[in-house]
């Protein structure tokens, strides 16, 4: 005849069993992944991602960007004038940073001197320019996915965004899918 300190045991033990389960199905479809979603296209916030994702690839974390609204300002190439825009379009590309060394800060901006001083004091102290970032990040093989939506939102077009060895086009369900099998996501 069984104890009930025994039954006790046995019932722990199959809900131990049963947990040990449902964490190895959880841990099996994770993976060593960051997976950031840049929806700022304040300075700040865009280097902000940029030293997260660059610390996670020095660590052999791979790192999966996706850039949605605001934030594909710093992606536009300032040295390329796509055509065919409509006026919407137009009016989007011209009040809205042409490239990353044209974004602002959220905080602080100082009437447009804080981005001036913030790179100021970067270059002092030794800390990689945005655009240095960017290419380490590809060097490292971030991806970096443009939302399709946003894209088409804002009227920008595939031909005025910047040349990266890792950039891919895509909507919010394969950030979903990328962050859902990720270990880490932010929202910045």
């Amino acid at each position: 005849m069984e104890t009930s300190n025994e039954i006790t045991l046995e019932m722990l033990q199959k809900q131990v069993d049963a947990l040990s389960k449902k964490v190895g199905k959880l841990e099996k479809n994770r993976k060593d992944q960051l997976s950031i979603a840049v929806v700022s296209g304040d300075l700040d916030k865009v280097l902000a991602a940029m030293v997260i994702s660059l610390a996670a690839a020095a660590m052999d974390t791979q790192v999966k960007l996706f850039f949605s609204f605001w934030s594909l300002s710093a992606l536009r190439d300032p040295k390329k004038y796509p055509k065919g825009k409509d006026f919407i379009s137009k009016m989007f590309g011209m009040m809205l940073p042409t490239g990353k060394d044209k974004l602002s800060l959220s905080n602080m901006n100082m009437g447009g001197m804080g981005p001036m001083m913030i790179k100021m004091l970067m270059k002092k102290q030794n800390v990689m320019s945005l655009g240095e970032m960017f290419k380490q990040a590809g060097e490292l093989g971030v991806e970096i996915t443009i939302c399709e939506m946003s894209m088409g939102l804002m009227g920008f077009k595939a031909e005025e965004m910047i040349d990266y060895p890792h950039l891919r086009y895509a909507g919010a369900a394969t950030f979903v899918a990328d962050a859902g099998e990720s270990a880490m996501q932010l929202f910045i």
